[in-house]
């Protein structure tokens, strides 16, 4: 009897546990289909870029909302029912935007196409159907536009639940040209019934902010591309080398080495320049195979670290590349649709800002480079070096040419690398000038002379010619030496017989 009652309470026990458990997860089952159907409703976004003289507003507006707004039957939302009704729709959204200065003058509005575009999340607002479209704001004369009231109450003014983000997508005179930042949300004020005026207060602007912006974005260009980084490293690294003979051997002096990365430099630039200034001008640039260019240009002067391939032809090539890497440059300024003045400032800010920051590089890479280039040692770390970034743009050659791989990923991370690389330079080479400064003056002649012999000799510094010693010779020995070769000069010569 005690065994059946205590099996019996067992089992009571775990059919109370059990049924717990169903609840719980009944309850996470209903709670979950709650937070699915529970979207977060879409809202209208306005961008505003900032220019020379007016302000682009790019609006984009569910088209639910639209339709909820203006009694408009939209149909099945595609962009043939938008153009079906773009009159009545741009007439609605023009009555809803009514921008003025802060003294009250009106400013002008002009409207741009309407385009059906598709937007949101699953797991947030749902999938959508939004109307995108782009107002040019021109402000009165005398008005600078850069403070005043949006007057835009589209929407808003109808969809109690609705609202719009108001940012700022660029302002160049402000120095804004890395991403969008909020102004505020206009919404309808449910006490009132109305929908409160939205002033717009923009950053003070200047010509200077805007060129210091486009200078520092010159610098984070450099800074960030890891593929320009590792085309003027491959650059630099032979560049404390003679070549001879198809192979790089002694050391250059300083000034040498001083010149021909000038000249390397110089030519890049010119290179870059021209094509920087061609392409943010509007000619075509196709992006995958100008991406595809610059990684052939990182492999060709890998190579040419490793051995020689065009002495002396440095500067002509880094032009020819420059004039690929700058098509590449001129894709970031495209994308700022800039026009006149801010434009040519444009250019030549950001071009002086990837200027000063390759010869930052310069500065910090060529002194150790120097004084490696020194040791015996410096060969295996030049040709380490190279491989390394052939192999990386191999990597991301193959990737740009449509074979995504494991070695382009890796390679897109060694800018986080830069700084470490530089900083192991200088120790190293301080490094081997302070082992070279202990071992005295005797020791560091024979490294840099080598044996008598060639075995041990590194590539960099070739068999120099040394005289060789012989013990005095005596007698009858020494007088047929001096008959063979002529009198020994301060000797007089003596007869046979003597």
């Amino acid at each position: 009897m005690p065994d059946t009652s205590i099996a019996g309470r067992w089992a009571l026990a775990w059919a109370r546990r059990l049924g717990a458990l169903t609840a719980l997860a009944f309850a996470l089952l209903l709670l979950g289909a709650q937070s699915a159907s529970a979207h977060v409703v879409p809202w209208t976004t306005m961008q505003l870029d900032v220019q020379d003289g007016d302000i682009q507003a790019t609006v984009s507006i569910p088209l639910d909302d639209i339709a909820a707004a203006t009694g408009i039957d939209l149909g099945a939302q595609t962009q043939a029912d938008i153009d079906a009704d773009f009159a009545e729709i741009s007439a609605y959204l023009l009555a809803h935007l009514a921008p003025t200065s802060d003294d009250g003058r009106a400013w002008v509005v002009e409207s741009g196409t309407l385009t059906v575009a598709g937007a949101g999340d699953p797991s947030t607002t749902g999938v959508y159907r939004q109307l995108v479209t782009t107002f040019t704001l021109i402000p009165p004369p005398g008005d600078d536009g850069r403070s005043f009231v949006l007057g835009y109450t589209a929407v808003v003014e109808k969809v109690i639940t609705h609202v719009t983000v108001v940012t700022v997508h660029s302002d160049w005179a402000a120095g804004h040209d890395d991403g969008s930042y909020e102004l505020g949300i206009i919404e309808l004020d449910t006490a009132s019934g109305a929908v409160p005026a939205f002033h717009v207060d923009l950053d003070d602007g200047s010509t200077l902010r805007g060129f210091l912006s486009m200078l520092t974005l010159g610098v984070r260009h450099i800074e960030e591309g890891t593929d320009h980084q590792l085309f003027l490293l491959a650059l630099l690294v032979p560049a404390p080398l003679m070549a001879v003979r198809g192979r790089w051997t002694a050391p250059a002096t300083t000034r040498q080495s001083l010149q021909r990365i000038a000249r390397i430099t110089a030519a890049f630039t010119l290179g870059h320049s021209v094509t920087l200034a061609l392409g943010t001008l509007g000619l075509p640039v196709p992006q995958r195979p100008i991406e595809a260019l610059i990684a052939v240009s990182i492999i060709v002067a890998a190579a040419h670290a490793i051995r020689p391939i065009f002495p002396g032809r440095e500067a002509l090539v880094a032009a020819a590349f420059g004039l690929v890497h700058g098509l590449a440059f001129s894709e970031t300024l495209r994308e700022l649709d800039l026009s006149g003045r801010r434009l040519v400032l444009s250019l030549l800010g950001f071009n002086l800002g990837i200027e000063l920051m390759q010869l930052l590089i310069v500065a910090l890479v060529l002194p150790p480079l120097i004084l490696l280039a020194q040791s015996r040692r410096y060969r295996l770390a030049r040709i380490a070096a190279a491989s390394i970034a052939g192999i990386a743009a191999a990597g991301w050659l193959a990737d740009r040419i449509g074979h995504p791989n494991p070695i382009a990923d890796a390679a897109d991370s060694l800018s986080g690398f830069i700084r470490p690389i530089i900083a192991g330079l200088w120790i190293a080479a301080i490094a081997a000038a302070l082992l070279g400064h202990r071992r005295g003056p005797s020791a560091r002649s024979l490294t840099r002379s080598g044996p008598p012999t060639r075995r041990g000799l590194s590539e960099e510094q070739p068999l120099a010619p040394s005289p060789t010693t012989r013990p005095p010779l005596e007698g009858a020995a020494a007088e047929r030496t001096h008959l063979g070769r002529g009198p020994r000069r301060g000797v007089p010569l003596q007869s046979a017989g003597a």
